[in-house]
């Protein structure tokens, strides 16, 4: 994984390009790679105590998405 300044691009929410490998394309690829605050919880009364950070990339080739909650990296 290599990482290579790029300008933020304000509708995708994207602060970083890095270069990662891809399962889909077999290569190391440019990601579009974001933090993500989500809700686990379906109920929701209890949705303001569920919400977890995850770590989002997309390969920008092929559009893979993954996303890997950041209390489990």
């Amino acid at each position: 994984m290599s990482l290579r300044e790029s300008s933020p691009d304000e509708s995708q929410g994207a602060f970083s390009e890095v270069f990662e490998e891809c399962p889909n394309c077999e290569r190391e690829t440019p990601h579009d790679v974001r933090v993500r605050i989500r809700t686990e919880s379906p109920a929701s009364e209890f949705a303001m105590f569920s919400r977890e950070p995850y770590r989002v990339t997309e390969c920008r080739d092929c559009g893979r998405t993954e996303k890997v909650r950041m209390n489990n990296v």
